[in-house]
């Protein structure tokens, strides 16, 4: 590995973190001014233009504020719960491709920059890894907190998450699955940049059979795995600990959830890691199942700059439906009974994933290789 290869890998991963540090007090703020409109409310509307400072002056705030530590806490776990919850927030978008990779030449050597963190031919492993490491940063927290109700909080939080997490495995599992059939060689993969690229063209490639009309259809996953779609948006907010499914932090249950002891800094990591996650699902999502950065670029119309940037801008937007569609949830759905969270996880999404992944798996078989004994 040569300088300019190991500069390359500091830029991907800076501009990686830069990228999410950037658009997570935007989208705080956003969130309070969309359920604003929602509620008929103003919203923030004091710091800065249309209160867009609000989420800066909110972190400015907590990052001053008064440090607290419970006399029975423990204290090594106690601090360190905050940052195993925000690390694998961060760690989880590394693998998402954000961008159209980019072809240069120096020196006479032809060189290629993934718009990416990092590209692992297992992101969808590492993907899954990350995600079930913020369990570990709820039950810290809740233990070490040495009282009662973050340990009951801890408790609940971690039931749901392996509740919601199998189900949101079983649903990647069945686009993994897909996907191992759509590239032009057949061959599986756990890239999240294969995937994205299998999804690229239009239906037409696929489904000649059907006419021209395939040719306006883009070859998204979102259209033969809808189901699963479904499946592993409602498993992303149960993740994510968002509306309805936030009983960990209903005030009239537990006081505060896991994180009831917290103040400050502390406070606020665990606050940016849930902000983090909403982003960073949404991505995934929109990359697993909206094609990623596939889009048209309109080459011979537009300068050669802004055909480059689009790729990106169609990454973000199709990630921006998905966490309006977060915002729209909270906005408009009750929080859950706690009895009610734990049987939609287990009696229903994940035996519809179940069920979803045996189907896709027999459509598959027969495409490939035929009804049996036929």
């Amino acid at each position: 590995m040569d300088l300019i290869d190991f500069g390359l890998i500091v830029l991907r991963v800076v501009a990686t973190f830069a990228l999410l540090l950037v658009v997570t007090p935007l989208n705080i703020w956003a969130e309070r001014k969309l359920l604003a409109d929602m509620q008929n409310r103003v919203g923030p509307d004091r710091a800065g233009p249309w209160g867009i400072l609000q989420s800066f002056a909110d972190a400015f705030k907590l990052f001053f504020k008064e440090q607290v530590m419970p006399t029975k806490a423990e204290k090594a776990a106690f601090m360190l719960a905050p940052v195993f919850a925000v690390v694998p927030a961060f760690l989880l978008f590394m693998v998402v491709p954000w961008g159209k990779p980019i072809t240069f030449t120096v020196d006479g050597v032809e060189r290629v920059l993934p718009l990416q963190g990092t590209d692992l031919n297992v992101g969808v492993l590492f993907v899954l890894a990350m995600s079930s490491m913020a369990v570990y940063a709820v039950v810290l927290a809740g233990w070490s907190s040495g009282s009662k109700y973050p340990l009951l909080g801890g408790v609940r939080a971690t039931a749901q998450a392996i509740s919601y997490e199998a189900a949101l495995g079983l649903s990647i599992v069945a686009v993994v699955l897909y996907s191992s059939t759509a590239g032009d060689s057949g061959g599986g993969t756990l890239s999240l940049a294969g995937i994205v690229e299998r999804q690229a063209g239009s239906l037409e490639t696929v489904l000649p059979q059907f006419g021209a009309i395939t040719q306006f259809i883009p070859r998204w996953n979102l259209i033969p795995q809808f189901v699963a779609f479904v499946i592993f948006v409602l498993a992303a907010i149960a993740e994510t600990n968002r509306a309805p499914f936030d009983l960990v932090e209903a005030e009239q249950e537990l006081v505060g959830g896991f994180h009831t002891e917290y103040s400050g800094s502390k406070f606020l990591l665990f606050f940016l890691a849930e902000y983090v996650n909403i982003f960073s699902m949404s991505a995934l999502a929109a990359t697993l199942f909206l094609g990623g950065w596939n889009g048209p670029t309109f080459d011979s119309i537009l300068p050669g700059f802004i055909s480059a940037a689009l790729p990106t801008m169609w990454l973000l937007l199709k990630t921006y439906v998905i966490v309006f569609l977060f915002i729209w949830v909270r906005a408009t759905l009750p929080r859950m009974r706690y009895d009610q969270l734990m049987t939609l996880g287990w009696k229903r999404l994940i035996p519809g994933a179940l069920a979803w992944l045996i189907v896709s798996a027999l459509v598959i078989g027969i495409r490939r290789f035929g009804l049996p004994f036929v």
